[in-house]
């Protein structure tokens, strides 16, 4: 019994320890941490030193990550998307939508990504768009065909460069190694954690990449995040004179092509009229931008037959 509530009380304090080392002062929270422990009779030294390591090790994977770093999660996050959605084989719409999507991202809050943004139509008939850390954006056959316009195409790109240059993709996988990292040392317990079991934790942002891509694309952004990204679109489109009812123009078309409850952005966003009814608070006095007849002979020339 005594053994039993010294494991609970252990795995208690290690969990309480690992969010102290979440929210910053990781070694500093783990030497008081620690001693406190190893003064408590809850470990021993030994014990006390493996979890100290064990905290560097999630630091490390809790610093900032570079511009690199995120071009080669980005690249992560692609190869799954390309290996269930194929490129789709038209030049010259996906010339056009990385001409759009290149004008907007030069003038977002951030122009330059280390590989670049870049651009992809994929052949899908799914009602879908992802953002890939780094500034690889995918737009589906099916979200394109939502569009009646190019301002409508520039809302979509606009919002996907929102999420980019707001880092959410990130941001997810970030809280996706948080909460795996308080797994594994829960379900370590009283175990010490040392030898595979640290080196699991330590290398557990790198191996978990790709998994956490997949959970990415499958599960999409939070509501907060889809929201953020609205409203970066929005500001994204007036300063370059696009229509800032466009977004709502397209959502109000998606609304009625959307199955209920299917795959593709129906699973991964909050729903059309959610949305709309948010960025209709931000545009009430905002004047609709003139139409360009120049602009929509380019959409509608680049885009016939997708």
């Amino acid at each position: 019994m005594r053994n039993n509530n010294v494991v609970f009380r252990l795995q208690w304090f290690l969990a309480g320890l690992l969010l102290l080392v979440s929210l910053g002062g990781c070694v500093t929270a783990a030497d008081i941490g620690t001693s406190i422990a190893v003064s408590s009779g809850l470990m021993n030294e030994r014990q006390a030193r493996s979890l100290a390591e064990a905290a560097t090790g999630i630091a490390k994977a809790f610093t900032d990550i570079t511009p690199e770093q995120e071009y080669y999660i980005g690249r992560a996050v692609a190869a799954t998307v390309v290996a269930d959605y194929r490129p789709y084989d038209a030049p010259r719409a996906n010339r056009y939508l990385n001409l759009v999507g290149q004008t907007l991202a030069r003038a977002s809050d951030r122009p330059e990504t280390f590989g670049g943004y870049r651009f992809l139509l994929v052949d899908s008939d799914e009602i879908n768009a992802f953002a890939a850390p780094g500034g690889l954006i995918f737009v589906s056959r099916g979200l394109i065909r939502c569009c009646r316009s190019e301002d409508a195409v520039a809302a979509v790109l606009a919002h996907e460069i929102g999420h980019v240059q707001l880092k959410h993709g990130l941001q997810a996988i970030q809280k996706h190694n948080l909460n795996a990292a308080l797994a594994n040392i829960a379900l370590a317990g009283a175990r010490e954690l040392g030898g595979p079991e640290l080196g699991e934790l330590t290398q557990l942002f790198e191996s978990s990449v790709k998994d956490v891509a997949v959970t990415l694309m499958n599960n999409g952004y939070s509501r907060d995040f889809e929201r953020q990204a609205d409203a970066a679109s929005v500001t994204l489109l007036q300063r370059l004179g696009y229509d800032q009812y466009a977004l709502i123009d397209m959502l109000t078309v998606m609304e009625k092509q959307l199955p209920p409850k299917g795959p593709g952005f129906a699973a991964t966003h909050p729903s059309p009229a959610e949305r709309m009814a948010e960025i209709d608070k931000d545009l009430k006095e905002v004047k609709r931008a003139p139409a360009s007849v120049a602009r929509q002979r380019r959409f509608e020339s680049a885009m016939r037959g997708v």
